[in-house]
């Protein structure tokens, strides 16, 4: 089975996402950055997908760099790539027999290349609604867990051990009263 890599085009995300957008509008761009990326994070995490979201040097000019926060790549272009560039020839070369790379963006000409590369695409307003669909799900099923009382602690402890400390303390209560 292939092994997925969402490649996310982020300005385009942030200029088709309106809370995002309505953000950049205001100045607050670094704000929208930084708002795509916790959502971007919690969809990996949800969706367990590969992620690599790309910003071009558009609005932040400087060198090019790459790092890992929130276990996804963030890969800023230098000044003279554009995010789309990046990510075509990063397409070119991820899509192979065992990686389907999945690209983000409403960029039509992008989308034509990315075609040709054998990747798959996804516009920004059908990410947005995957993304808001992965949450509601997180949601929901923590709802369930709690309506079913199914909220379980992380311990070292096994349940052998839990009853004997259990008994250590009903002892203590009792001895102290």
């Amino acid at each position: 089975m292939k092994e997925d890599l969402l490649i996310v085009d982020a300005y385009n995300m942030i200029g088709n996402w309106p809370h995002l957008n309505k953000l950049k509008q205001a100045n607050r761009l670094e704000d929208a950055r930084d708002q795509l990326l916790a959502e971007l994070s919690e969809y990996k995490k949800y969706r367990d997908i590969n992620m690599i979201v790309v910003f071009d040097a558009m609005y932040v000019p400087g060198n090019s760099k790459s790092f890992r926060k929130f276990d996804m790549e963030i890969v800023w272009t230098s000044k003279d790539q554009t995010a789309d560039s990046y990510i075509e020839a990063l397409a070119h070369r991820k899509q192979n027999r065992f990686t389907q790379v999945i690209v983000a963006t409403s960029d039509q000409a992008e989308q034509w290349t990315i075609f040709a590369a054998g990747a798959l695409r996804i516009p920004a307003r059908e990410l947005l609604r995957d993304v808001q669909r992965a949450k509601q799900e997180v949601d929901t099923e923590a709802r369930k867990m709690t309506d079913q009382g199914q909220v379980f602690r992380h311990t070292p402890f096994d349940a052998k051990q839990l009853l004997e400390l259990e008994k250590l303390r009903d002892k203590m209560i009792h001895d102290g009263q």
